[in-house]
């Protein structure tokens, strides 16, 4: 394609190149998730004590919106794009617990006492979080659905890497940019890739900002030598705005990464925060607390589905798998039986039988159609409420709540030299790779949110981790 036919095909399909509808889209919903919060907050006080509060009084209080949104955008949550889901948990909860803890203070300061209402904002700090993040996803959706969101940008450098920038820029709800135009040198590069137009030519990036007005560039590593890599950065991509350099190191997958001067050499400095003991021993108290009061919680539920398993099928209620835990020790972990008694036997007829079963079993280690899978062991398979009795593995320290999944030692070859690395931490009851696919998702996968989770880890996101296991196991995605 060539640059006057790229122009008329932008034009049809792009008539702006700013971040102003994006980030309006995440201030509303911003507007809509303290409301929310201020309302939860006054409706748990008012269901408590009918005469303590007035419910619709929380209207009164809307005035400290704009105090919210200035706190949000100190702690840079706007335009909301490219945000690491556990740094915007953060920015949230901080920003919150600072705006609530002011206007309760300021309350005070002015009435002298601690009231029914200090205890509804109180209330609204705890949800308030939980709501900000939901309404965001929300706002989320719907831009990406509708296509009214996202800021165009220009992909340089084609190949795996710029393939697979594109194809995270196309499928993600997050990341808040479009790619509309490749550039790359490769003659035999193709002339699309995913609709995505491609012009073989690096250097049409100042006549791409003058006609068209992008501001992003976004550059993947393209095989270039120094000369031809400096020759596209400094006249090329140096024309937009704004720039996005993608490293060459498959290693590198840490949003904690910082930079740092080398007498004028500059180096990514990155750690596997879980190799430190006090980070370690946080998640574990973090593990055990929440594992008990999930427990707690849920035990008449868990109680009644150990009735149904022991009525609707011959075996025991609660089996232990034998898996892989840290480094490599096996250990049982607990599910409620979802099979038959003869299970191995009937898997083995399958594969023998079938040899597309056989391939999709070597494949994930899964099977849609499992036939040794009971009635009510579908049910609780796609509900994920066979594995609640792991909370037993959490409290007696084989596995962790949010960590990577624990594998049988046939699985070892699929994780490769990774292996070790991986698994030198607990195994998790939920992980990265279940909040971005579960069972869909291949080992090559698996293998790369291991290793960011790993890299990137930090309460907020297990935190972030266990929130969006609620929707997946309501969706059911992916289970089975």
């Amino acid at each position: 394609m060539v640059l006057s036919e790229y122009t008329i095909w932008y034009r049809v399909r792009y008539n702006r190149t700013s971040s102003a509808l994006t980030a309006g889209a995440m201030l509303l919903a911003d507007l809509l998730g303290v409301m929310l919060s201020f309302g939860i907050g006054f409706f748990a006080v008012n269901l408590y004590d009918l005469s303590a509060i007035n419910f619709k009084s929380f209207v009164l209080y809307w005035p400290y919106l704009p105090v919210f949104i200035l706190f949000f955008q100190f702690f840079n949550l706007y335009p909301g794009i490219s945000l690491a889901p556990s740094e915007e948990l953060y920015k949230f909860n901080l920003s919150s617990l600072m705006t609530h803890g002011g206007i309760i203070f300021s309350r005070y300061i002015e009435d002298q006492e601690f009231d029914a209402i200090s205890v509804a904002f109180i209330v609204s700090y705890v949800v308030s979080t939980f709501i900000l993040l939901t309404c965001r996803s929300g706002a989320h959706e719907i831009l990406s659905k509708t296509r009214l969101g996202g800021i165009p940008a220009v992909v340089f450098g084609g190949g795996d890497m710029g393939r697979l920038t594109v194809d995270r820029l196309l499928d993600g709800k997050r990341t808040g940019y479009i790619p509309v135009l490749i550039l790359e040198d490769n003659p035999e590069g193709g002339e699309t890739y995913r609709d995505i137009p491609i012009i073989h030519d690096t250097s049409m990036g100042p006549e791409i900002v003058k006609l068209l007005n992008i501001k992003m560039a976004i550059v993947t590593p393209s095989g270039l030598n120094k000369p031809d890599w400096d020759r596209m950065f400094n006249y090329s991509v140096s024309a937009f705005r704004y720039h996005v350099l993608i490293p060459g190191f498959p290693g590198i997958s840490n949003i904690w990464t910082s930079v740092r001067d080398f007498d004028g050499l500059l180096g990514f400095v990155t750690s596997h925060k879980l190799k430190m003991p006090w980070n370690v021993g946080i998640k574990r108290v973090m593990d055990v607390i929440l594992a008990m009061g999930i427990g707690l919680v849920t035990l008449p539920v868990l109680l009644a589905i150990a009735v149904l398993v022991k009525a609707t099928s011959r075996g025991p209620a609660i089996y232990g798998h034998l898996r892989l835990g840290r480094n490599g020790v096996p250990f049982k972990a607990y599910k409620f039986r979802s099979m038959v008694q003869d299970a191995d036997d009937r898997l083995q007829a399958l594969l023998d039988a079938d040899p597309q079963a056989r391939e999709e079993w070597e494949s994930c280690r899964k099977l849609k159609n499992d036939p040794r899978v009971t009635k009510l062991g579908k049910f609780l398979r796609r509900t994920s409420l066979d594995e609640f009795p792991q909370l037993i593995n959490v409290l007696k320290g084989d596995m962790s709540l949010v960590g990577p999944r624990p594998i049988v030692t046939a699985e070892i070859p699929k994780y490769g030299e990774d292996f070790r690395r991986i698994f030198s931490v607990r195994p998790g009851l939920s992980g990265m790779w279940q909040v971005s696919g579960r069972s869909d998702t291949d080992y090559r996968e698996r293998v790369a949110l291991d290793t960011y989770y790993l890299q990137s880890w930090s309460v907020w996101l297990d935190l972030w981790i266990l929130y969006k296991t609620i929707g997946i196991v309501i969706k059911g995605k992916g289970a089975y």
